[in-house]
């Protein structure tokens, strides 16, 4: 072959090459991104995932969307895995609102203390025995108030969503007492729910000392209530009802105490003007409805 020939192929081999080697850069410049769909399909495959960027209303808020997004048995915990949900999303939750974060970074600490528990082993006395405790009780009894707690809320907002939807007379809210002499507001479950909100708030505010305590329940509340009205034999104010209840669970299960004596019609709840203070007052069948009925509650008051 002459010289220029060779020459010539020579030169026109690169170009040949050239084309050929265009699809592989650009398999090999998708590899990366493949891998980078891939683990993006997996994190959203994952429950937690959905919480991200979510707003919770505390700790409890949040362990309660794990727990029943991913169909967890709330009497049995998986704590390692909870554990290490909850604290990616505190890691997430600290880039973004360092404010909020202290409350998730106890809430942590917390269940990194339980589940240190669960790994130590039981002593040999408890393990004859069989009476050591559960770490995770007292968590699975928070979260189960502040369950009830949350659909009380839930209930009262759509009620408000109805009252606002319909029209009425603002005089059938006036009335007077038994002696005709004051004029007084009916109050309703939202203007209770206000009072309790910030009771709440003062209660968590407050120093607590953790001291084991027999466990206050709906129905032992509203017994409390019912022996109040019917000794004092007249309007019971809500503060004063609630002056000895200090600890968070007995004032959750107040609140629903009186959320079921007013869904019975046992009692009524008024006030001298609005957003004043709030009192408890027997309904005119009180006895009647309560001694019918009072047996007749729902289980989980008990």
């Amino acid at each position: 072959m002459p010289a220029a020939e060779t020459g010539a192929a020579a030169a026109e081999a690169p170009a040949t090459a050239a084309p050929e080697s265009a699809p592989a850069a650009a398999r090999a410049a998708e590899k990366p991104a493949a891998k980078k769909d891939k683990a993006k399909d997996v994190e959203s495959a994952s429950p937690f995932s959905v919480t991200v960027g979510q707003v919770y209303d505390g700790p409890l808020d949040l362990l309660l969307d794990l727990i029943r997004r991913q169909d967890i048995d709330i009497y049995d915990i998986p704590i390692a895995k909870i554990t290490g949900q909850f604290l990616a999303y505190v890691e997430h939750l600290k880039a973004t609102d360092v404010d909020s974060a202290g409350e998730f970074i106890y809430m942590a600490a917390l269940l990194i203390h339980i589940k240190s528990k669960m790994l130590l082993p039981r002593s040999p006395v408890e393990a004859a025995e069989g009476e050591a405790e559960d770490p995770r009780r007292e968590l699975v009894e928070r979260l189960l108030e502040h369950e009830r707690f949350k659909n009380a809320a839930q209930m009262l907002a759509q009620k408000q969503q109805i009252e606002e939807a319909t029209w009425s007379s603002p005089t059938i809210r006036e009335f007077r007492n038994a002696e005709g002499t004051e004029q007084e507001v009916a109050a309703d479950t939202l203007d209770l729910a206000r009072v309790f909100r910030e009771i709440l708030e003062r209660a968590r505010q407050r120093p607590v000392l953790n001291v084991e305590e027999d466990t206050v329940t709906v129905g032992q509340m509203i017994d409390y209530v019912r022996r109040r009205l019917v000794m004092e034999d007249k309007p019971v104010a809500l503060r004063r009802l609630l002056a000895n209840t200090r600890s968070e669970r007995a004032l959750i299960a107040m609140f629903l105490a009186l959320l079921e004596l007013v869904r019975l019609q046992a009692v009524l709840l008024r006030q001298d003007r609005n957003f004043s203070e709030i009192f408890i007052k027997k309904h005119e069948q009180f006895e009647q409805v309560l001694n019918e009925r009072i047996s007749q509650m729902r289980d989980d008051w008990s």
